[in-house]
């Protein structure tokens, strides 16, 4: 990759990131981005807000998330690394707490192979099946062979506890699936109690992303 297409994946990033922050999709020093660049990821740096952070801040590591350069990435960078291993064609990996996706991620009753219904077409076509992952303590590297295992079959997973993580082709698609994916956990919350109608088995199959 060249060094004006490096530039302006970091720019990428630094615009998406205070995207993200404005809106309250992430908040503190909570979440992370990551662009792949043929070998190597730019990902965010550890304890940084993605409200303030800075193109030259950004860390470099490579397909197994070893750090190569740049301050000291996410602790969370080896969960970019899996998906960017198990989904050759992803761009970009996007992770938030966002609100509502959160809550969904501390209810005891999610069926943790598909944590939110198709209330949408747009969901179904965006995110598919989302898969509840157990519970680990951020920067816990052992969840890393399932989060891969995970991510060959499902471009977004849940983090129990926690919050989602999104893949993309580009990172405007990872940013549109992952806010796609926050609004129908609001929905999802909003119609708790009520009858739904989402999608039936066979309408999200046809609108499934491979």
């Amino acid at each position: 990759m060249t060094g004006d297409a490096e530039a302006a994946a970091r720019d990428g990033i630094v615009s998406a990131a205070r995207s993200l922050f404005a809106r309250s999709l992430t908040h503190g020093s909570t979440g992370n981005i990551s662009v792949r660049l043929d070998d190597r990821i730019l990902v965010t740096p550890t304890g940084s807000s993605l409200g303030t952070v800075e193109a030259d801040e950004l860390s470099v590591i490579d397909l197994d998330g070893q750090h190569l350069s740049g301050a000291r990435p996410s602790k969370e960078a080896f969960l970019h690394a899996a998906f960017f291993r198990a989904r050759p064609r992803a761009g970009a990996v996007v992770h938030t707490h966002s609100t509502h996706a959160a809550a969904v991620s501390c209810l005891a009753d999610v069926d943790p192979d598909d944590a939110l219904p198709p209330l949408t077409a747009y969901f179904a076509m965006r995110i598919g099946r989302l898969p509840l992952l157990p519970y680990h303590a951020p920067g816990d590297e052992t969840l890393e062979p399932l989060a891969e295992k995970v991510a060959r079959d499902h471009l977004a997973v849940l983090l129990r506890n926690h919050g989602p993580v999104v893949s993309g082709t580009s990172l405007t698609t990872a940013l549109d699936a992952l806010e796609e994916l926050e609004e129908t956990a609001r929905l999802f919350l909003l119609l708790r109690g009520q009858r739904t109608s989402p999608l039936s088995a066979e309408e999200a199959a046809r609108l499934s992303p491979r």
